[in-house]
């Protein structure tokens, strides 16, 4: 059993999932739109749809983690409901995804030593997402 975290986006999800396959060196992420969907005549696929992202998903540090941009029309409120924890015995390694989730977004807690860890810290990237990065 696995849980898995699943992130929706506003139609910037191709952008986002990009920018973490790079932060976090993973193979490069494969998108499902929905128009790649079977057609279905009842429910014609609008056409600001079809490009948008379905689905894709990244295995981050042995974690996999989905992305999709929210249907159009359908209601969306920007990462205020999650949070993903980062957990990695590698302080450099740390540090360097610290500083490229920080690049456009806003840091919520510095890195630093905590009573729990030898490195935590807190951002927000710029795309709403909450991270928490932790020394195993």
């Amino acid at each position: 059993m696995s849980v898995d975290v699943y992130l929706n986006f506003n139609g910037n999800c191709r952008e986002a999932v990009s920018f973490y396959a790079k932060v976090f060196k993973t193979e490069e992420p494969k998108f499902m739109t929905f128009g790649e969907t079977p057609p279905n005549p009842e429910y014609p696929m609008p056409d600001e749809a079809k490009d948008k992202i379905m689905h894709t998903r990244l295995n981050i540090d042995g974690s996999n983690v989905m992305f999709s941009d929210v249907f159009p029309g359908m209601p969306f409120v920007e990462g205020n409901n999650i949070t993903i924890a980062l957990v990695n015995k590698n302080i450099e390694e740390l540090t360097s995804i610290f500083n490229q989730l920080k690049d456009g977004g806003t840091v919520v807690m510095d890195l630093q030593e905590t009573f729990w860890s030898k490195l935590y810290g807190q951002v927000t990237d710029k795309f709403g997402i909450h991270w928490q990065v932790n020394y195993e």
